[in-house]
């Protein structure tokens, strides 16, 4: 993905009207959205006797934990797959490819609800005919918890001024897959993964790499 960006700007995603405004989202909404719903899934399991606080403080973190693969996968291998014809290179624009275009615009930091709620659907239909909802409540939940850090680390970096280490090195861990490395450092909510798969952008790694492509084309030129 080249790294060509228009900082503090935003643009039209869709001609249609309806469209555009659902592509927009207040950061708070996943929050409003789904908090509710977890809850209610969790409390009512809970009392209802269909699952234990040991099988939810075993199965919530493993969701927890599987939301970091999934969002590692999906914005490596989904949302940077820039396709090779007009209709999966439009698609690429429209899940992943404008956020880079336009990464200041502050309507398009989180997740429309018009993405998340189909892939909630598909992940909970898939844990339901699992079955096991001892175990599968509580591990649904751990999964949508993760994707709200996601949603919120990932407005964060964007939008807010870092105030601790921990806050600082999220935001450069980001900013620099934005501006300097989009090959690189594609862990939001976590960095530690991209350590795990090879994909951590050493200091000055983007620039000895433009240099040794560069230099690479001057020799082949000549």
């Amino acid at each position: 993905m080249k790294t060509q960006y228009e900082r503090h700007s935003s643009a039209r995603m869709f001609e249609n009207n309806f469209l555009e405004a659902a592509s927009k989202i207040h950061p708070v909404v996943p929050f409003v959205f789904y908090i509710p719903i977890i809850t209610a899934m969790l409390g009512w399991g809970l009392w209802s006797g269909t699952t234990s606080l040991g099988k939810a403080a075993l199965f919530a973190p493993l969701g927890y934990l599987t939301w970091c693969f999934m969002e590692y996968t999906l914005h490596r291998n989904l949302f940077h797959w820039e396709g090779n014809g007009p209709l999966t290179r439009r698609f690429h624009a429209i899940i992943h490819g404008y956020h880079h275009t336009y990464p200041d615009d502050p309507q398009r930091l989180v997740m429309p609800l018009g993405a998340s709620i189909p892939l909630a659907i598909v992940i909970g239909g898939l844990l339901w005919w699992v079955g096991r909802p001892d175990a599968t409540i509580p591990y649904f939940v751990g999964i949508v918890t993760g994707y709200l850090v996601y949603d919120y680390l990932h407005w964060a970096v964007h939008y807010k001024k870092p105030w601790t280490n921990w806050g600082k090195a999220m935001r450069s861990h980001h900013m620099a897959h934005h501006f300097a490395c989009p090959d690189k450092n594609f862990g939001i909510s976590h960095r530690w993964i991209d350590v795990v798969m090879g994909s951590m952008q050493v200091r000055g790694q983007a620039a000895r790499d433009a240099a040794t492509k560069q230099d690479t084309g001057t020799d082949a030129a000549e």
